[in-house]
């Protein structure tokens, strides 16, 4: 068995929509990226990437390359699922927490485990997430952007 863990963090902006976990949340902001900028999807990939020692995300989807511009994050954890399998691993688990001021996360976190979990191809049971806030401290606190932190175990399948 081996762990990874992931961290990703964006600044909040007008006119992108926010994604999160796969799911687009109505908020007044969203989130600055090449892709999406769907911070949880991005740590859990590096979670998983760290644990099977494959990189991290920037190896296998380079900024500023056009193919992942504005591209769905779960469509990359998917093709990041698939590479780990093919490579021996299985994934045991994975468990990520977003730290964001605003908005509410917790009625989306229901959908959010059931995307990843499908992009994985692993039971909604094997995904924990999590949403809290920073207590008005930090860039996150002072709502400028959204951070998330992930752990993801794997073993040889």
């Amino acid at each position: 068995m081996r762990v990874g863990i992931g961290y990703d963090a964006h600044q909040l902006t007008t006119g992108r929509p926010l994604v999160l976990g796969g799911v687009e949340i109505s908020f007044e902001k969203g989130l600055k990226g090449w892709s999406d900028a769907d911070v949880v999807v991005h740590a859990i990939m590096d979670a998983l990437l760290g644990a099977a020692a494959l990189g991290d995300i920037g190896n296998h989807f380079p900024p500023n390359d056009p193919t992942y511009k504005d591209i769905s994050s779960i469509t990359l954890l998917s093709r990041v699922g698939g590479l780990l399998k093919t490579q021996g691993w299985r994934i045991g688990n994975v468990d990520a927490t977003i730290i964001a001021e605003r908005p509410l996360l917790q009625p989306f976190i229901s959908q959010m485990k059931q995307n990843i979990g499908q992009a994985l191809s692993i039971s909604e049971r094997q995904v924990s997430i999590k949403a809290t806030t920073n207590e008005g401290l930090g860039f996150t606190g002072r709502e400028e952007g959204i951070a998330a932190y992930a752990v993801a175990l794997v073993e040889k399948a």
